[in-house]
This record gives C-alpha cells, sequence and structure tokens, in this order.
C-alpha cells in the first residue's frame, strides 16, 4: 500500500512547526509593569476606614518619568446598589490625587528610578448606612500607565484590587 504525501510528510510538518512556535514564543517581557497592591483589612463593618496600597516597581532600565493610576469599582460592585463608601484621602509618593466618591486618580511622584518603587496609599470610608453580610463586597481594578526611555517608551496594565467584604457589626 502506497504513503502517499501527505501523510508522509504531514505529521513531522505539523510537530516541526509547533517546536518552531514554541521555540520563537516572546519571552516574558521584562517591561511589564510590577504593581503589588495590599488591602489592610479584608473584612469592615459599615463606618469603617479601610486603606488600600498600590506599589509599583519600575522594572526598566531607565527612569520613568510619568505615573498615572486610577482605581475603579469592579462591575460586581457596582451592582450592589446598597453599597456605600466613598475615597477620603491619599498619601504616600503622589504628586496629585483625586479621590472622588467610588473612583481615585493618582499622580505618582517622578521620576521613579529604574528597579526603584513608588508607594501610594487609598482609604475609603464604608459608608454607616452601607449593606452588609450575605457576600456584600467592595473590590476594585486599577489602570496604570506609565512613561520611561525619556517619554519615548509606555507600558500600562489593568489590575485587580481584593478589596474587602462588608460584614455586619
Amino acid at each position: 500500500m502506497r504513503t502517499s504525501f501527505l501523510s508522509r510528510f504531514g505529521l513531522p510538518a505539523i510537530l516541526a512547526f509547533l517546536v518552531a512556535l514554541l521555540l520563537s514564543a516572546t519571552p516574558a517581557h521584562a517591561g511589564t509593569p510590577v504593581l503589588s497592591v495590599s488591602v489592610d483589612k479584608t473584612t469592615a463593618t459599615p463606618g469603617s476606614d479601610v486603606t488600600l496600597t498600590l506599589t509599583l516597581t519600575n522594572p526598566h532600565d531607565t527612569p520613568a518619568q510619568f505615573v498615572y493610576e486610577s482605581i475603579q469599582p469592579t462591575y460586581a460592585t457596582t451592582l450592589n446598589t446598597g453599597l456605600k463608601y466613598a475615597f477620603s484621602s491619599c498619601g504616600g509618593n503622589v504628586t496629585s490625587c483625586d479621590t472622588g466618591a467610588t473612583n481615585g486618580l493618582v499622580h505618582h511622584s517622578v521620576p521613579v528610578a529604574a528597579g526603584a518603587t513608588t508607594t501610594v496609599t487609598l482609604t475609603y470610608t464604608v459608608g454607616a448606612d452601607s449593606v452588609c453580610g450575605n457576600g456584600a463586597r467592595i473590590d476594585f481594578y486599577t489602570y496604570l500607565y506609565y512613561e520611561y526611555a525619556n517619554g519615548t517608551a509606555s507600558d500600562s496594565g489593568i489590575f485587580n484590587v481584593a478589596g474587602n467584604e462588608v460584614v455586619c457589626a
């Protein structure tokens, strides 16, 4: 029985193609923004304050000259209309900060040297009349954008920010 051209060369060609794809895959990009996020408490009660700490590490070999970060409630948080909270303050390495009712905008102090970190904190207060219990959660995400290499390059990313469960006192 004769083998066809496809059966003789098809499987080896497919395997060679897959190996080539694996070997040519772009390695992890060292320039991906490195952001660590922490919250000072995993549960909060109505009327209490919660502080988020956001620390950016500049992974590039040049200083970051511009760093912008926004923090927004997740979609699930916005769906629970009984959740009440408001950002009240920010601090750390910031040049400007705007704490809106349910979101925040931060401009980190710059330059951020290569390999250095910059940390900002945002505090919000859970409303005294907020719903609580039964899975009530306040969670966020943050959009981070920064420029480096004398403004000729930029990087950005969206990161989840673990919030907290609002429990009844």
